[in-house]
């Protein structure tokens, strides 16, 4: 079994949750999740959810089962077997501040920062994780690149809700002995941390990430090095989302949407070899999308004799299932890395499911050329047959 923890319990999460146990009762075949069709050594239906952590004064104390059914009651059946888990209350440091929620971190609860890692850590040793899923909400949030920095924030309560959970996870794995993998699904910069990474890499666990790539970004990946195989010039991209989410909400706040834009428009120089005129983020919060987001991109590009060819696409895709699908990859090959004793951030892993992959100053790819690469490394590793 593979004994999850989830960080943040809200659409992603809920219906990663919702999915894998619809799955293991027989009601739900597994699309939209990358290598179900490949033999692993862990099953879809050897996840087992123990923990979740929020600071939403709405869902702290609550069962998954009751979470579930307010925010995705009325489009899926929510299993029963939801209701033995509850919602326990989570580290904030102003993750969620401006957005209308009413929200209290451990932190303030216990008075200080120090006091809610050394809660969490005990918790931990109580619940016994294997893989930590983070899915809070966008945050502002900067690598430190030097352990002894990132302790000396953690001290003062002046870091990422990120990063303190980050710390308190590493320090779980090392104090027990217990191989882990935080997968890091969100925009800020753990497996791009130097400080971070050398973390994890001590407690001979993994860190993965940044962004968990799902949508428009995957998909201009591809398209892009189409164009760069064709040699055809690339002269401009616009690639945009607007959603009706919460995470798109947060993303009203500037300083978040720019944490998102920084992972989304890394694509362009590391695939073409070259820089070209683009906008590429999020742009907007439009309530009544909900979590459907709209999607369009326009590629401009010279093709032979000089001429100009364009791409226009639009879309709507399903935003926090398209995300959840990868997690249940991500959780089921992260344990297996473990257990391989592969430490610290594995590139080829965060290459094909991640839209700024660790560690600091690696390049994106392409998702389709990432996805041959990661198989064959999987398969060095004997972890696909």
């Amino acid at each position: 079994m593979i004994r999850v923890a989830i960080l943040g319990q809200g659409l992603v999460a809920t219906h990663l949750v919702i999915g894998v146990e619809r799955i293991k009762r027989g009601e739900l075949e597994p699309y939209g999740v990358p290598f179900a069709r490949y033999r692993l050594p862990y099953r879809i239906e050897d996840i087992e959810f123990v923990a979740s952590y929020d600071v939403d004064d709405s869902k702290v104390g609550k069962s998954l089962y009751e979470v579930a059914k307010k925010l995705v009651g009325d489009l899926l059946p929510v299993p029963e077997s939801l209701k033995e888990i509850h919602v326990r209350r989570g580290i904030h440091l102003g993750s969620m501040k401006g957005l209308p929620f009413s929200v209290k971190g451990l932190e303030e609860e216990l008075g200080d920062l120090p006091s809610a890692v050394a809660k969490l850590v005990d918790e931990f040793k109580e619940l016994k994780p294997d893989v930590f899923v983070n899915v809070i909400t966008t945050e502002p949030a900067e690598a430190y690149h030097d352990i002894e920095a990132l302790r000396k924030a953690i001290e003062r309560g002046e870091t990422s809700a990120s990063h303190a959970y980050a710390y308190a996870i590493a320090a779980y794995a090392k104090e027990t002995g217990r191989k882990v993998v935080l997968i890091n699904a969100i925009p800020s910069p753990l497996a791009r941390d130097d400080a971070v990474v050398k973390l994890f890499e001590e407690a001979n666990s993994i860190v993965v990430g940044d962004d968990g790539a799902t949508g428009a970004t995957p998909l201009t990946a591809d398209l892009l090095e189409h164009l760069a195989q064709r040699n055809r010039r690339v002269l401009s991209i616009a690639q945009f989302n607007i959603g009706g989410n919460t995470d798109f909400l947060a993303l009203s706040v500037p300083e978040r949407n720019l944490m998102k834009e920084k992972t989304k428009s890394s694509i362009v120089e590391d695939i073409l070899g070259y820089d070209t005129p683009h906008f590429i983020k999020p742009t907007g919060y439009l309530e009544p999308l909900g979590d459907k987001k709209f999607v369009s991109m326009h590629i401009w590009w010279k093709t032979f004799n000089g001429l100009d060819d364009e791409l226009v696409v639009n879309m709507r895709i399903n935003d926090s299932p398209a995300l959840a699908g990868l997690l249940v990859d991500l959780i089921r090959i992260g344990k297996a890395l473990t257990d391989k004793d592969v430490k610290g951030t594995p590139y080829l892993l965060n290459a094909f499911f991640m839209k700024s992959p660790g560690p600091r100053g690696a390049k994106n790819m392409a998702r389709i050329v990432a996805y041959y690469k990661l198989l064959d490394w999987l398969k060095e590793l004997g972890i696909l047959a």
